[in-house]
């Protein structure tokens, strides 16, 4: 059965972008530190993603099997929109308030919604029984509020950034409880926690 899967690179911290988060900053201030056991390792080019070996290469092959996606608004145009295709193109589904800040029209993959339930309804059934991968800090305690987040995967960065944006900022006080699932020790210091939402 398909599940709907929050994948994030964080900081120890808690932090999943620097300060100075910007539409040309997406990442904010030194917040490039928490992908570059994506990217090959500091001082890589995040132009040219070569996908990585071992254990990160497992879990980064695992999100890149999933049959849809959904996103929020600031991380889709923060990312170009991934022009269009997050990979392979799979559906993308963004949610936003508002209209696209960036030119959609040519990218058939990719629907904005104005409902995080619906966005991941739509997307578990275009994804049929392949997961369904989550991205972003607006999207995951909408998610995680309405019960429709099904799993957690924390790429745990050994970095404090101090500031910045959090994943979970503004979740209600209410307790969510998770069930760990999985702990991979992955190469260049990140630790993958995979974790079951509870209800």
């Amino acid at each position: 059965m398909s599940a709907t899967v929050l994948y994030m690179s964080m900081s120890l911290d808690g932090f999943i972008a620097g300060p100075n988060v910007r539409d040309d900053n997406g990442l904010g201030d030194g917040g490039m530190v928490l992908h570059e056991w994506i990217f090959g390792g500091p001082g890589s080019d995040p132009q040219h993603i070569q996908p990585p070996d071992g254990v990160n290469g497992q879990v980064f092959a695992e999100s890149m099997a999933t049959g849809a996606v959904v996103a929020g608004r600031g991380t889709f145009e923060a990312a170009a929109g991934w022009q269009g295709d997050h990979h392979d193109g799979v559906p993308v589904f963004i949610y936003s308030r508002h209209p696209p800040g960036i030119d959609v029209p040519g990218w058939p993959n990719v629907t904005y919604l104005d409902d995080v339930p619906t966005a991941l309804a739509r997307a578990k059934e275009a994804a049929g029984d392949r997961n369904v991968l989550v991205h972003g800090a607006t999207v995951a305690p909408l998610a995680l509020r309405a019960g429709v987040l099904d799993e957690l995967e924390i790429h745990l960065v050994p970095v404090l950034l101090g500031e910045g944006r959090r994943l979970f900022e503004g979740l209600p006080p209410e307790q969510i409880q998770l069930e760990r699932t999985r702990v991979l020790e992955g190469e260049g210091g990140v630790t993958h926690l995979h974790y079951r939402v509870l209800r």
